[in-house]
C-alpha cells in the first residue's frame, strides 16, 4: 500500500455535510423532547422525595424505578428492545427518524437525573425564604428553585447534548444515518481510514463546539 492509497476515500465532500445534517437533527429533535420530559421527571423527584416539598413514598418509588430501569440499559442494547415500539411510532425502525425514539427514551431519564442533582444543590434556605413569603408549590418552583439552579441546568444540558451525540453515532448500526452512519459504513466496513478520521475530527470540533458554549452561557447565568 502506498501513500496515495493510505489517504483514498470513497466518501463525497456533500456526503459528509448530509451526514452532520443528520446527526444536527436527531440529537436536536431528540434534545428538546428529551428535556420536555426530563425536567418534570426531575421535579417529580426532587419535589416528592423523603424532606421534598411534598414527599410522597409511592411516586418517588416509582419515578425512580423507571428511571434506573432505563438508564441501567446501554444504549446498544435499549436501541434493539424497543424496536417493536420506534415501529409502532415512526412505521420503521431504520433510518434518522426512527433513531428519534431509541434517542429520545436514552436520555429523558439521563437529563432528569442531572437536573435532579443541580436543584438538589440549590441551598435548602432558599426554598424555606419561599415558604416563610407563603410562596406556593409551583411558585417556589418557578421563581426560586429553577432560577437558583439555572447555570448549573445548563451545564446539565451541555452534558446530555454530549452524551447524546455520542449516542447518535451508536444509531449508525441500524442505519440511523448521521456521522456514526458514515464511520461505520465506510470507515469500518470498507476500511476507509481517511473516512474514519474525518468523522473523528468533526465529531471533536461539534462537542467541543457545544461544550464551549455551554460554559459560556452557564457563565452569563451567573453574573
Amino acid at each position: 500500500m502506498n501513500l496515495t492509497d493510505l489517504f483514498d476515500t470513497r466518501v463525497t465532500g456533500a456526503q459528509y455535510v448530509d451526514a452532520a445534517q443528520e446527526t444536527l437533527y436527531m440529537v436536536g429533535i431528540s434534545l428538546f423532547i428529551g428535556t420536555l420530559l426530563g425536567i418534570p421527571l426531575a421535579l417529580l423527584l426532587v419535589i416528592t422525595r423523603p424532606g421534598g416539598l411534598r414527599p410522597s413514598p409511592l411516586i418517588s418509588t416509582a419515578t425512580n424505578l423507571v428511571v434506573n430501569i432505563i438508564r441501567s440499559l446501554p444504549f446498544i442494547i435499549l436501541l434493539v428492545a424497543i424496536v417493536p415500539l420506534t415501529r409502532l411510532i415512526t412505521g420503521t425502525s431504520i433510518g434518522t427518524t426512527a433513531a428519534l425514539v431509541p434517542l429520545t427514551l436514552y436520555i429523558a431519564p439521563f437529563i432528569a437525573r442531572l437536573i435532579e442533582a443541580s436543584l438538589l444543590e440549590v441551598d435548602s434556605g432558599i426554598v424555606e425564604a419561599a415558604e416563610a413569603m407563603g410562596a406556593g408549590l409551583w411558585q417556589t418552583v418557578r421563581y426560586f428553585l429553577l432560577p437558583e439552579a439555572r447555570a448549573s441546568i445548563i451545564l446539565a444540558l451541555t452534558t446530555a447534548t454530549v452524551g447524546l451525540i455520542s449516542a447518535t453515532a451508536m444509531a449508525g448500526t441500524i442505519g440511523g444515518g448521521g456521522v456514526g452512519d458514515l464511520a461505520i459504513t465506510y470507515g469500518y466496513q470498507q476500511f476507509d481510514s481517511v473516512a474514519m478520521l474525518l468523522t473523528v475530527v468533526i465529531l471533536i470540533i461539534v462537542v467541543q463546539g457545544i461544550q464551549s458554549l455551554g460554559n459560556w452561557l452557564a457563565r452569563r447565568a451567573r453574573d
